[in-house]
């Protein structure tokens, strides 16, 4: 089969997807990743990164093991939190290059083609549903949508002027980001984001957005309200913690 010519992220890549509960979509999503791999990568690994699931998602996950040593199964220390579950997986990849994926593949792994583009050791590439190019196939309800654009007004103006979606849960990170910021984070649930974006701006790490495919899956475990005003909260105290 022949490989993709994107030259450097895609010749050798970790892929970190952090999973809470996800029993029931693991599966394909691993599936769907592991094709891709082989496919258009060169040398390639999977980190799934099991926050305190109850439902056997680290078995499921397990089960996808072939013996090419492509996946690796990491088990937190009970619920920690997306931020520390993306951490631990970042730190532990073997690669230049490590893609953070959400669970349910909401930006599909075909478009890592269009972060490459613009990767670099010290650069982070970031999808965004908020540029002129983006597409969203599947839209969130008009509530989340309107949530989504307030916590974004409040990130610019408190931390990230001009990065216009800072929460698309798919950015690719070069090996001097990932050993320099990483090791620093201290925000473990939704808001490490923002909290991995301020610090990388103020160390003089390139921050780049590339418009991508999106499609919104109705099974988000994410509460509107409950945890939007924690996000909100953890926001401040980056804000506070960097000012």
């Amino acid at each position: 089969m022949t490989k993709t010519s994107v030259p450097g992220p895609l010749d050798a890549l970790s892929i970190v997807v952090p999973a809470f509960n996800e029993a029931r979509r693991i599966g394909p999503t691993l599936r769907r990743i592991s094709e891709y791999g082989r496919e258009h990568l060169g040398v390639f690994e999977i980190l799934v990164v099991d926050d305190g699931s109850t439902d056997g998602t680290a078995d499921v996950a397990a089960s996808f093991a072939d013996g090419s040593n492509h996946l690796r199964v990491i088990r937190n220390p009970g619920n920690r939190g997306k931020g520390y579950s993306v951490r631990s997986g970042a730190l532990a990849a073997r690669h230049p290059y490590v893609l953070l994926s959400d669970a349910d593949l909401s930006t599909p792994i075909e478009e890592v083609e269009r972060l490459a583009v613009r990767a670099a050791p010290d650069a982070i590439v970031i999808a965004s549903r908020g540029l002129a190019d983006s597409r969203l196939e599947v839209r969130q309800a008009w509530y989340r949508e309107h949530m989504g654009k307030v916590f974004n007004i409040i990130v610019q103006t408190l931390l990230l002027p001009g990065v216009s979606d800072s929460q698309c849960g798919f950015k690719l990170f070069g090996r001097t980001v990932v050993d320099r910021i990483f090791p620093e984070l201290r925000t473990e649930r939704f808001a490490f984001d923002v909290e991995l974006l301020a610090r990388a701006i103020r160390q003089g790490f390139a921050v780049h957005e590339v418009p991508v495919r999106w499609r919104n899956d109705e099974g988000t475990r994410v509460d509107p309200l409950k945890d939007s005003m924690v996000m909100l909260r953890d926001v401040v105290s980056v804000w506070w913690m960097l000012r």
